[in-house]
């Protein structure tokens, strides 16, 4: 059995510890463990929809004069609540990423998810402009913790032969929702149902619905990972031998595999920021840093200028690209979807590195493109890869550091892709502007690609099928 340094004065404690972990990593994927991860990701799901609503509910904030005159230093109108959104999913992950790790995984994912539910329904019976802007931040910082929470959590529960399907799973469930705000936003924007400003009823429909998930939480265990970090070694070996007899019982009652010898984290010690700046996880968090700031440009640089992008290529006016575009964002699940075959049979950092090949090839062939037919399937390769991207680093992210530290260090570090997304559509405006085009925008993105091959590609260390506490070693 493998422990880490200062574990010996506990005792027994490591050998109990490190007893349950080799329990929980030994499990099959049976119907329990699958719940489990539904449950979090129907979570996760509604969270994108609030995300995701955003681009959508512009239109009709904007027809109904909601932003304009709405102005706070360099950022207006619709900037203003781009920047609000992203500006609050900011403060979530860099200021709060802690929560998770001093009050456990499922407390901070019911907590988050009914703060921002009740902040996005307020939203939607502000009269103001500046109204709609303030909720939609403190909608963000909600939403921000609950991203960290998500990834952590999902971590932790899953045995580590299956962590990669989990994730992808999990990215499948959320991304599925985003054709669906497409499409209520098509139906509920340009009008006033019941008098109501169609805005309104997407914003209210997302808040409401996130709030039947809540009462399903019951059913998600905490993490007994997180458990053994606090000490309380009764309640993980509780929940553990809870999760194993659901699991027989999906088995039929036939006896799991043998548990083998299993690292463990060192207990006495306490997490903390500076930690995080410490061998070997500070290369890992410059690393994550420096991807993190770039991807944006490729994820949601594309995701938010498609509309735009199509138009110029083929000089379609906007509302007939909005169709096409809609066409591609159908395909947002699907990339997921294609990665639950390979997830757990491809080393993490080169599935990174791939999809962000992927993006830079696919990108600069679409702006080459002049017809419909071609610009789609390039548009729908595009959102595959970065679908396949956004599943494989929510993944990675949260398997380089210590169950202590986990949840900070990944909401620091994807702090940064929160930020660059406030000023990556104007970099990419002005590149649009001033570089040709398409080609420039897509110039731009290759290189923000070649930043994400070159920083995990060097730097990134494997995690495949490895137990959590081996890897944070």
């Amino acid at each position: 059995m493998s422990t880490t340094a200062g574990t010996a004065t506990f005792g027994a404690e490591p050998q109990t510890a490190a007893a349950i972990l080799a329990r929980l990593d030994r499990l099959p994927a049976t119907r329990h463990i699958w719940k489990m991860v539904t449950l979090l990701s129907l979570g996760g799901m509604f969270e994108f929809y609030d995300l995701f609503m955003t681009g959508y509910v512009i239109p009709g904030l904007v027809k109904t004069g909601m932003l304009t005159g709405v102005a706070i230093g360099m950022f207006s109108g619709p900037a203003l609540f781009v920047a609000s959104t992203f500006f609050g999913l900011f403060i979530g992950t860099f200021v709060f990423g802690f929560v998770a790790d001093k009050y456990g995984r499922r407390a901070i994912f019911t907590f988050s998810m009914l703060a921002y539910c009740a902040a996005t329904l307020v939203m939607a019976f502000q009269a103001t402009g500046f109204g709609v802007c303030l909720w939609r931040m403190i909608a963000g910082i909600g939403i921000g913790v609950e991203l960290v929470t998500i990834d952590t959590y999902i971590a932790e529960l899953v045995p580590k032969h299956m962590r990669g399907r989990a994730f992808a799973f999990n990215q499948c469930v959320q991304f599925a929702v985003v054709p669906v705000v497409a499409l209520l936003s098509y139906i509920l924007v340009p009008r006033s149902p019941l008098g109501w400003d169609g805005w309104r009823w997407v914003v209210a429909i997302g808040a409401i619905g996130a709030l039947a998930v809540w009462f399903l939480r019951r059913s998600i265990p905490e993490s007994p990972r997180w458990l053994l970090n606090q000490g309380r070694l009764m309640e993980a070996e509780t929940i553990t031998a809870r999760i194993e007899a659901q699991v027989r019982a999906d088995r039929g009652g036939v006896a799991l595999p043998d548990a083998n010898p299993h690292a463990v984290e060192d207990l006495s010690a306490q997490g903390a920021f500076s930690e995080i700046w410490q061998p070997p996880y500070r290369s890992r968090t410059i690393m994550l840093m420096v991807f993190q700031f770039f991807q944006t440009f490729g994820f949601y640089g594309f995701a938010a200028w498609v509309p735009t992008l199509i138009a110029k290529q083929i000089g379609i006016n906007l509302g007939g690209s909005l169709q096409y575009a809609f066409i591609i964002a159908i395909a947002n699940p699907f990339g997921p979807l294609l990665a639950m075959s390979f997830a757990d049979k491809i080393e993490r950092k080169w599935q990174l590195v791939g999809a962000a090949v992927c993006i830079g090839v696919f990108g600069v062939l679409f702006s080459q493109q002049s017809t419909m037919p071609l610009l789609i399937l390039f548009g729908v390769l595009i959102t595959l890869a970065n679908n396949v991207l956004s599943y494989s680093f929510h993944s990675y992210q949260s398997e380089l550091f210590p169950t202590r530290v986990r949840a900070r260090a990944v909401g620091f570090t994807y702090a940064f892709s929160r930020i660059s997304t406030v000023f990556a559509s104007f970099i990419i405006g002005f590149f649009f502007a001033n570089f040709n085009g398409t080609t420039g925008v897509f110039g731009l993105i290759a290189f923000a690609m070649l930043m994400v091959v070159l920083s995990i590609g060097i730097f990134g260390p494997r995690t495949r099928n490895l137990e959590l506490e081996a890897i944070s070693h």
